[in-house]
C-alpha cells in the first residue's frame, strides 16, 4: 500500500533586504513589501533551503516557547499573506489585460525630422528599423485630429487621456501643436474626459513664445540632453557636426524661467565616454535648475562604438548608487532630491506593480506615425514591420494581440526565476529587437543591472518606511498615487 505524503511547507518566491535596522521581503507573486518581525523570520528560516510538514513546522515553533494556538495562526497568516505555500508552485505571473483594455495615451511623431544628428539616435543611427521613405514627412492636422478621435474611441471607462508630442525635433511642427491642443481640448470636453499633455524636444528651438504656450496649457517638458558642453556636444551634433549646447544653453534657462505651470525635466542617454553621472547630474540639475533628471544606457545593438560595455556598466551603477544615497539623504529631511531613476521606481514600489508587460506599449499606449500608422510606442514608428493598425481604421486587433501575447512576462522564460519581474517584466521592447529581433525577448544584457537597481530602491524604501514614513505618503500624494 502507498502512503500518501502530506504536502509540506516551502518559502515562497521573495527578496530579503534590511533597512533602517528592519527586516523586509519584497513579495514577488504580488510585488508586494512586508516587514517582518522575528516570529515570521523563525518560521522563514525554518524553511531555508528545506520543507517542512505542517504538523511538524507547528511543532519546531512550539519547542521555540510558543503557544501552539499562536504557532497554528501564524503559519496560517503566513499562508494568506502568501509567504509561505503548500507544495511546489509554478511562478506566480500577472494576467494579461482584457482584450478591450482602454486606450489612455498617445505618442504623436509630428514629425519624422530632426535638426540634429545625434550618432546615438535610433530613429535616425545605425539601428534605425524605421522606414520612412515615400511616407510624408509631417504629420497633417487631419491625421492628428483623426488621433484625437481614436484615442477618444478607444479610452472607453478614461476620465482622462494623455498625448505626447514627439519627432523628430518635436518643435519643427510646432503650428501643428498648438492647432492640436485646440482641437483635442473641444474633442475631449465634449466626451466628458479630461486630458494632459507632455512634449519631447531637444531645446534648439524653443522661443519665448513657444515657452509660453506649453506654459498656458500646461505642457510637461523633457529635454533630451545629454550634460554639460564638451559631454553634450560629443553625440548631440548638428548635421555638419556642430555642438548643440550653445544653441540650447539661454534657450533652457528662459523655458526653466518661463514654464510655471509644470516641472521641467531632463533625459539624459548615457553612451560610451558619456557616463560621469554624477557631473552631468549636477550640471543639469543645480547649474541650469532642471526639476528633475533621469539617465538611461543607449538604445543599441553591442558592437555599435558608442555602446557602454560591462566595466562602463558597473560604474555607471556605482554613481547611480551614489545619487540614491543623496535622494535618500534628502528624503529623510522631507526634502525633494530630484533623481528620476529613485523616484519613478520608488513610485511603482509604492504602487504595488506587478507587471505583465514592461511598460504600456501596445496596450495603454500606441505611437502615430506622420502618416497616421499605428504602432507599439514611438520607438517603432515609421517601422513597415510593426504597424499596428492606422488612425482612420482603428487598432489591427490581431497584430496587437501577437505582439502582446510574445511580450508578457510569462513568455519570456529567463524571466520565471527572476525576483525582480514584478518591476521589470523583461525590458524595453524595442532593444529587444535591435538586440536579439524579438520584441518579446527578455534584455537579458540588463538583468544583474536591474536587480542591483531594485534591491537598492527597496532598501531606500524600507528604510524611509522605518524613519519617515510621512515622506511616503506625501510623495505618494504628489504623485497621484494615493
Amino acid at each position: 500500500m502507498t502512503v500518501m505524503q502530506a504536502p509540506a511547507y516551502r518559502r515562497a518566491e521573495y527578496h530579503g533586504f534590511t533597512a533602517g535596522g528592519a527586516d523586509f521581503v519584497y513579495l514577488v507573486s504580488a510585488g508586494a513589501i512586508f516587514e517582518i518581525d522575528t516570529d515570521v523570520q523563525a518560521v522563514l528560516s525554518r524553511l531555508d533551503g528545506q520543507d517542512v510538514a505542517h504538523a511538524a513546522l507547528v511543532r519546531q515553533l512550539t519547542g521555540d516557547g510558543r503557544d501552539a494556538a499562536d504557532a497554528e495562526a501564524l503559519v496560517r497568516e503566513l499562508r494568506v499573506a502568501r509567504l509561505i505555500q503548500l507544495g511546489a508552485a509554478a511562478p506566480v505571473m500577472p494576467q494579461a489585460p482584457p482584450a478591450d483594455f482602454p486606450l489612455q495615451a498617445l505618442v504623436l511623431n509630428v514629425t519624422n525630422q530632426c535638426n540634429l544628428a545625434c550618432t546615438y539616435c535610433y530613429e535616425f543611427g545605425a539601428d534605425k528599423i524605421a522606414t520612412p521613405a515615400g511616407k510624408p514627412k509631417y504629420m497633417t492636422l487631419e491625421t492628428a485630429k483623426a488621433s484625437v478621435d481614436l484615442l477618444i474611441a478607444e479610452a472607453t471607462g478614461r476620465k482622462a487621456v494623455h498625448i505626447t508630442f514627439f519627432g523628430g525635433e518635436t518643435l519643427m511642427n510646432f503650428k501643428l501643436l498648438r492647432d492640436v491642443v485646440s482641437y483635442a481640448n473641444g474633442a475631449t470636453a465634449a466626451a466628458g474626459k479630461g486630458i494632459t499633455y507632455s512634449l519631447t524636444t531637444n531645446a534648439t528651438l524653443l522661443t519665448e513664445e513657444i515657452v509660453t504656450f506649453l506654459s498656458d496649457n500646461r505642457i510637461g517638458v523633457t529635454v533630451s540632453m545629454d550634460g554639460p558642453p564638451e559631454v553634450q556636444d560629443k553625440h548631440r551634433v548638428y548635421k555638419n557636426g556642430k555642438g548643440s549646447y550653445a544653441v540650447i544653453e539661454p534657450r533652457l534657462r528662459t523655458l526653466i524661467a518661463g514654464h510655471k505651470t509644470r516641472a521641467v525635466t531632463a533625459r539624459v542617454t548615457l553612451t560610451e565616454g558619456v557616463t560621469d553621472v554624477v557631473r552631468i547630474f549636477r550640471h543639469l540639475k543645480d547649474d541650469l535648475g532642471f526639476h528633475e533628471v533621469g539617465f538611461a544606457p543607449v538604445t543599441s545593438g553591442e558592437t555599435r562604438a558608442y555602446s557602454i560595455d560591462a566595466n562602463g556598466m558597473d560604474d555607471v551603477l556605482a554613481q547611480f548608487g551614489a545619487l540614491a544615497e543623496e535622494w535618500l539623504e534628502f528624503a529623510l529631511r522631507g526634502e525633494v532630491h530630484g533623481f528620476t531613476n529613485v523616484s519613478e521606481t520608488i513610485s511603482e514600489l509604492i504602487s504595488g506593480v506587478n507587471k505583465s508587460h514592461p511598460c504600456g506599449a501596445g496596450l495603454g499606449l500606441m505611437g502615430v506615425s506622420p502618416s497616421g500608422d499605428l504602432s507599439p510606442c514611438h520607438r517603432f514608428t515609421d517601422a513597415d514591420t510593426h504597424v499596428m493598425g492606422h488612425v482612420s481604421s482603428g487598432i489591427d486587433r490581431a497584430k496587437q494581440g501577437d505582439f502582446l501575447a510574445r511580450g508578457h512576462v510569462e513568455a519570456k522564460y529567463d524571466c520565471q526565476s527572476c525576483w525582480a519581474r514584478p518591476l521589470c517584466a523583461g525590458g524595453c521592447h524595442h532593444e529587444a529587437f535591435v538586440r536579439y529581433g524579438d520584441t518579446g525577448h527578455a534584455n537579458l544584457h540588463y538583468c544583474d543591472w536591474i536587480r542591483q537597481w531594485t534591491d537598492t530602491c527597496l532598501r531606500i524604501y524600507g528604510e524611509l518606511a522605518v524613519k519617515n514614513p510621512g515622506f511616503l505618503e506625501r510623495f505618494a500624494e504628489r504623485k497621484g498615487l494615493s
